[in-house]
């Protein structure tokens, strides 16, 4: 569930002002997921980049940019492998972790790190925010022409995009957002791991009664699970999670992307707000750092893939801290589906 107003889980954080920025230039809102699929309108044809752009540091840490300042921006998206993965090739339609830098060259100002969320209170347990994007859906904080240059490529690597605005974002961009289309900009992108899942994935075993007090869930078959909330149950004031059915896959940690069905509904009323199944199936977000709401964090944390979780989550571990959301107010109940992790 996104930290954000709005009603489908997840979304990543915008990383603050430059963030922002980054919304603005490409045309996108901030806070919702976007699930469509298909181009964005950027031009995908690519080339070799020869410039004399220098990335120097570690993959896995935050890079160091230097553009010579006579250079000229190429006019369509051109691509550099700094370092070359040695783990999976990422194709389209793979989850995709990663970390990403990207600046404008004239003055060097960010337009997103996520190396910067090193700071957050969750880098203490050795996580900071990533982003999980599925490869060929239109998203909104990297662009197709970016995201594009990570097909056939190895994860463990580094690679580099860049180009003009126009060459980079494409026709997404945003005339309002105050970047001109010939202004240059760099992408340096390290994927961190890639996972392979079926969209219509769902775990499978026999299913536990919920307990005492807790809403009734009937599974139906790659559709959004009925859930009924109890008659004359006040909803808790506390995190309540029930683990329906048990897998024997890997545990998920602190930082790594969740892949997962879910289904959402209001213990007020009872009504659903949302369901993966509504959009076309499994979707991927990161766990653990503060990018999804607390009562995801807190409840899916440490659970392992293959297992179905029941959540009752309060208020303040949802929205209750966004007045502007109209969930802000609701104790919200799901269903979750973990199919796999990447």
């Amino acid at each position: 569930m996104q930290r954000t107003p709005g009603a489908r889980p997840p979304h990543i954080r915008p990383f603050g002002p430059v963030g922002r920025r980054l919304a603005a230039a490409l045309a996108v809102p901030v806070l919702l997921f976007t699930a469509a699929c298909g181009s964005d309108g950027s031009d995908d044809s690519q080339g070799s980049s020869d410039t004399a752009t220098e990335v120097t540091g570690k993959v896995g840490e935050k890079p160091k940019v230097s553009v010579p300042e006579d250079a000229e921006a190429p006019d369509k998206a051109a691509v550099r492998t700094v370092t070359e993965g040695k783990g999976d090739k990422m194709a389209k339609g793979d989850f995709v972790r990663m970390d990403v830098f990207a600046q404008m060259t004239a003055d060097d100002q960010e337009l997103i790190n996520t190396w910067k969320t090193e700071e957050d209170a969750s880098a203490k347990e050795g996580a900071h925010t990533q982003l999980v994007i599925q490869l060929g859906e239109e998203q909104q904080m990297v662009p197709a022409s970016v995201l594009n240059a990570l097909v056939g490529e190895r994860t463990g690597g580094r690679l580099l995009v860049e180009g003009t605005a126009k060459a980079i974002i494409g026709e997404r961009l945003n005339p309002q957002a105050g970047i001109e289309e010939s202004a240059g900009m760099v992408w340096v992108v390290d994927p961190v791991s890639a996972a392979k899942t079926d969209a219509k994935a769902e775990v499978s075993g026999e299913q536990a009664d919920t307990g005492e007090g807790m809403p009734e869930v009937k599974p139906v078959k790659q559709k959004a699970a009925a859930i009924t909330i109890p008659e004359g149950e006040k909803a808790p004031k506390e995190l309540k999670q029930q683990v329906l059915i048990e897998g024997d896959g890997p545990e998920v940690k602190a930082g790594e992307g969740l892949i997962a069905q879910y289904t959402g509904v209001k213990w007020e009323d009872g009504e659903k707000f949302d369901s993966s199944w509504d959009h076309g199936g499994a979707i991927a977000f990161q766990i653990g750092t503060g990018s999804v709401v607390q009562g995801w964090d807190q409840g899916l944390v440490g659970k392992k893939v293959g297992d179905r979780v029941l959540l009752v989550i309060p208020p303040d571990l949802a929205y209750g801290n966004n007045p502007q959301s109209e969930l802000a107010k609701n104790t919200l109940v799901f269903v979750v589906d973990i199919v796999g992790k990447v």
